[in-house]
C-alpha cells in the first residue's frame, strides 16, 4: 500500500549550519579537535566540567549557559573529560583527543534517549504555580497546524540552544520503539538511518531520525523515497553531501497520528533460514 505524505513547511532554515548529533548512552562520547581550532559542545545543561592534570596548559576548556567550548593548544592523545550536571550531580564522559589539521570540525550537539527537558529549566522562562497564584487553566489555541508546530519543536530541540526553543504547551518526550539501524526507511539510497527522539502532542507523535550518506555522491532527499506509513514527513536540509564532508549527515522528522512511528516504519526484513529439521538423508 503506498504511504500518503503531507508535505510542510516548518520554518526553519535548511541552509543552517551542519551540526554532529551524538547521543549519551552511558558510553563516552569520542571527540576530535583540531589544535588551535575551536569546538562547540551543545550539552543543553548546566555543566562543570572535570579534567586529567596530564591537559594541563594543553586545552582551554569553559562552559556557559550549557555549552562547553573547547581549544586545543597543541596535540595530545585520548583524554577523559568529565560533565557533571550542577542540578542533580549526573556525569556525562567525553574522550577528547587533537592533532594538527585543517578540516574544519561542526559543533556537537548531544541527544539524551530518555531524559525529558522542561522549558522551566530555561532561565526562568517557565511559571512557577503555587496556591496564591493558581488559576483556572486556559485553553490553548495553536496559530499553525499541530504537526508543523510539533515538527518545529522537535527540530529547534536538536538545532538550537535549549534557551531559545519556543514553548509549545502539552508537548512530552516519548520513548523510541525502533531498531538501532533502519534499513527499509530510504531502502534506495546508500543511507544510514538511527532514530534520536520523540515528542508526543495531543494525536500526533514526531520522531527524529538520523540520516547518514555512506557514499561519495551527493543525495537529494525526496520525501515520496520514503518508504512506511506516515502523516507527515520533513527533512531538515534538502540534501546530503558525500561522505566525509560536514554536509553528509542530517534529520528527518516523522509524524504519525494516534501511534509512535515503530507502527509507521516498515520491519526490518528477517533473514531467511533453511528448516531441515526432519530432512532425511
Amino acid at each position: 500500500m503506498k504511504h500518503i505524505l503531507i508535505f510542510l513547511s516548518v520554518l526553519i532554515s535548511a541552509g543552517a549550519q551542519a551540526v554532529e548529533l551524538m547521543k549519551w548512552e552511558r558510553i563516552p562520547l569520542q571527540i576530535s579537535l583540531n589544535v588551535d581550532q575551536e569546538r562547540i559542545i551543545f550539552v543543553d545543561r548546566n555543566v562543570r566540567i572535570g579534567y586529567p592534570a596530564s591537559l594541563d596548559g594543553k586545552i582551554r576548556l569553559q562552559s556557559a549557559g550549557g555549552t562547553v567550548y573547547l581549544l586545543a593548544n597543541e596535540p595530545f592523545p585520548p583524554s577523559r573529560l568529565q560533565l557533571r550536571n550542577v542540578e542533580n550531580g549526573e556525569l556525562i564522559l567525553l574522550d577528547i583527543s587533537a592533532k594538527v589539521g585543517k578540516t574544519v570540525l561542526e559543533p556537537v550537539k548531544l541527544v539524551y534517549g530518555d531524559s525529558v527537558f522542561s522549558n522551566q529549566q530555561d532561565g526562568g522562562r517557565g511559571t512557577q504555580n503555587t496556591a496564591s497564584e493558581a488559576q483556572p487553566e486556559q485553553p490553548y489555541t495553536l496559530s499553525i497546524p499541530q504537526p508543523v508546530a510539533l515538527t518545529r519543536y522537535a527540530a529547534q530541540s536538536l538545532y538550537a540552544p535549549l534557551r531559545t526553543i519556543e514553548a509549545l504547551p502539552g508537548i512530552q518526550q516519548v520513548s523510541v520503539r525502533l531498531p538501532a539501524t533502519i534499513s527499509t526507511l530510504l531502502p534506495s539510497e546508500p543511507i544510514i538511518a538511527t532514530p534520536l527522539n520523540a515528542w508526543r502532542s495531543g494525536n500526533y507523535v514526531v520522531t527524529a531520525i538520523k540520516l547518514k550518506n555512506t557514499s561519495r555522491q551527493r543525495i537529494a532527499l525526496d520525501p515520496r523515497a520514503l518508504q512506511g506509513h506516515f502523516y507527515a514527513a520533513t527533512f531538515q536540509h534538502a540534501w546530503l553531501g558525500a561522505i566525509g564532508t560536514p554536509e553528509d549527515t542530517t534529520v528527518v522528522y516523522l509524524v504519525t497520528r494516534n501511534h509512535g512511528a515503530e507502527q509507521a516504519v516498515l520491519p526490518e526484513p528477517v533473514p531467511e533460514t533453511s528448516n531441515k529439521l526432519g530432512a532425511k538423508p
